[in-house]
């Protein structure tokens, strides 16, 4: 009779480790409000032909957030997917290895524009890096800010005041506003910067990827839509997000040019436009089998991002087809990322 209970009691024991390990009847997604209708498609897709399943719960975090609640751990209480708009940074991979999430998969799922944008009665702007950075940086040249004219930083620019409504710091778009923008153009106008960098981290953030934090630039959180709203009742302002909302509401707003180049699905997908941008999944491979849909999801994604796919009839630009088949690839085979190879 003590043996069997024993054996009762181990068998309860590992019971309750494995439910401690994953034990959800959802998938649970965070991140990126950028790649947030792509990933609430994929998932709408999916319950709409699997009935029985229940419905993914996706959170627009923004990117930042996201990574602090998907590295936080393995098991129920922790996300299974995260959506991104930049590619994870090594140290972030770092925490999520020191917190038991080790084997990670990276997928490229499309590629998309950081996108400055005006109402459609706006002054109809022409701008460039440099002027972008001149205008939003919190120290520009080195310098305190104290632009608050478009004129100030740029004399064949009207004379009207600075106005971007933009996402907070724990944005990945914002991360690639300073990134693929204002970083080239601080590193070109200041010879030091790329050795300060190295030399002085702080003083190379402060002038080169600080965004000022006076009334010119207007943190508006993770709603994308609100943005497009806001530019609506105020045509002289200019709005911060992703490509595909820039194209849901081409009837309101247009895209403002960088450095000569329209932000346009043919732009962004070759190159030429200066904030072009890939966007990522990532999974953790231990939920992969606890989760119920998680294989289903993860195939419906790969169904889904081709040219003539679903997502890019939702805004989304297609990835090179090399992407696209490196990225079936890793969902196919569960092959995780390699933490040497971030930055």
């Amino acid at each position: 009779m003590i043996r069997r209970i024993a054996i009762a009691t181990a068998a309860l024991l590992a019971l309750a480790a494995c439910d401690r390990n994953v034990s959800r009847d959802q998938i649970r997604v965070v991140g990126s409000s950028t790649v947030f209708p792509f990933t609430t498609a994929v998932a709408e897709a999916m319950i709409n032909a699997n009935p029985s399943l229940r419905a993914p719960v996706i959170e627009s975090t923004g990117t930042g957030a996201g990574v602090k609640l998907f590295c936080a751990g393995v098991g129920p209480q922790h996300p299974d997917i995260l959506n991104a708009s930049r590619q994870i940074k090594k140290s972030e991979m770092d925490g999520c290895i020191a917190n038991g999430v080790k084997d990670v998969m990276e997928v490229q799922v499309g590629v998309d524009g950081v996108v400055l944008a005006e109402a459609n009665n706006g002054p109809k702007l022409k701008l460039n890096d440099h002027d972008i950075y001149l205008a939003l940086s919190a120290n520009p040249l080195g310098k305190p800010q104290k632009a608050r004219f478009w004129s100030d930083v740029n004399p064949a620019l009207p004379h009207l005041p600075i106005q971007v409504y933009g996402p907070p710091s724990t944005s990945g778009t914002r991360d690639a506003l300073v990134e693929l923008i204002m970083v080239p153009a601080c590193e070109a106008a200041v010879p030091e910067a790329k050795a300060l960098k190295e030399t002085d981290k702080d003083r190379y953030e402060d002038m080169c990827t600080r965004i000022r934090d006076d009334a010119a630039y207007v943190d508006k959180g993770e709603n994308d839509n609100l943005i497009v709203q806001n530019l609506s009742t105020n045509p002289n302002a200019i709005g911060v997000f992703g490509f595909s909302y820039l194209e849901e509401n081409l009837n309101r707003l247009r895209g403002v040019p960088l450095d000569g180049v329209p932000p346009t699905y043919q732009t962004i997908s070759d190159g030429s436009y200066p904030g072009a941008r890939p966007l990522f999944i990532y999974v953790k491979k231990a939920h992969l089998r606890a989760v119920p849909g998680m294989a289903d999801f993860l195939t419906r994604y790969a169904d889904s991002w081709n040219p003539d796919g679903p997502l890019t009839r939702r805004g989304m630009i297609a990835a090179p087809e090399g992407v696209r088949s490196a990225s079936h690839a890793i969902i196919a085979e569960g092959t995780p990322v390699d933490p040497a190879t971030l930055h």
